[in-house]
């Protein structure tokens, strides 16, 4: 098992429907991500910031069903989804921050 954590950014006024909609988040969606080997994934929100600080965790030999996950077209079309609400790439992905791992108790 690996985890892996990022940050993203949520543009202003936004907080109540990145929340909806990751409620409702699309079945065929949830299944890419888990045949993609994740099994556990949270994004918490700093409110004042608005950033969003993800962690997932990945099964041991999946790394490269991940890596392939943004050429899945659920995965595109979720970004493209998403776009209105976030800091996001030229092809709308969300912009991603990579979090360096300082702590860890288990």
């Amino acid at each position: 098992m690996s985890s892996t954590a990022f940050r993203m950014k949520l543009k202003p006024g936004f907080v109540e429907e990145y929340k909806r909609r990751h409620d409702v988040l699309w079945p065929d969606l949830a299944d890419a991500l888990r045949e993609a080997g994740i099994y556990d994934y949270s994004i918490f929100l700093d409110e004042e910031s608005l950033s969003l600080f993800a962690v997932l965790k990945l099964k041991p030999g999946f790394e490269a069903q991940r890596a392939a996950l943004p050429q899945q077209p659920v995965m595109r079309r979720w970004w493209d989804y998403m776009a209105d609400i976030m800091d996001v790439n030229p092809d709308n992905s969300p912009v991603e921050v990579p979090l360096v791992p300082m702590f860890h108790f288990a």
